[in-house]
């Protein structure tokens, strides 16, 4: 099985990492997995920056194994090279403000407060990204063991305001 990169035939696509649509003609990364459900193998696209970020091992098999020009090569490398450095990175999948206070923080087991920033976690699980908690902004340093995380804290965080955002940012300083 071969992963593959290339430009989508069609806009018909979602990304696994980020639930977007994939736009004809954008560059995909294709992970081939064994089909679950009958002989075969499927295959699972995800934008090249999201599988760096959430399915590293793959896309550096991918990067190694084509020889075409790829925009970004070493950008994607560099992120992937991180995911497998820090082996929690590849659960964040963006960030929100706490609707509730009933959310322990997977770090510290403290309830996270109403209002405040959390990061939501996932799994990979059998081609799926399932959630899988919550961690406080604050803890993010002990749970991740690195505080490199905002990129893809807001890579993964799509329905965020443009003010939201900026005060993620201030917020991660």
């Amino acid at each position: 099985m071969s992963h593959l990169f290339e430009p989508a035939s069609s806009g018909r696509s979602k990304c696994r990492g980020c639930a977007q649509g994939i736009e004809r003609g954008e560059l995909r990364f294709g992970e081939r997995l064994p089909n679950p459900f009958g002989e075969g193998e499927m295959t699972l696209w995800l934008h090249p920056a999201c599988a760096a970020y959430k399915r590293p091992e793959p896309l550096l098999q991918a990067l190694v194994e084509t020889s075409a020009n790829l925009p970004d090569r070493e950008s994607l490398e560099r992120a992937a090279r991180a995911s497998l450095a820090h082996r929690r990175l590849p659960r964040i999948d963006g960030a929100e403000r706490s609707p509730g206070a009933q959310a322990k923080c997977r770090s510290c087991r403290e309830p996270i407060a109403r209002g405040s920033w959390r990061i939501r976690l996932v799994f990979y699980e059998e081609g799926r990204f399932v959630p899988g908690g919550f961690v406080h902004l604050d803890c993010r340093k002990a749970y991740f063991e690195t505080d490199d995380v905002l990129d893809r804290v807001l890579r993964f965080s799509r329905d965020l305001s443009a003010d939201e955002r900026e005060e993620l940012r201030r917020a991660c300083d």
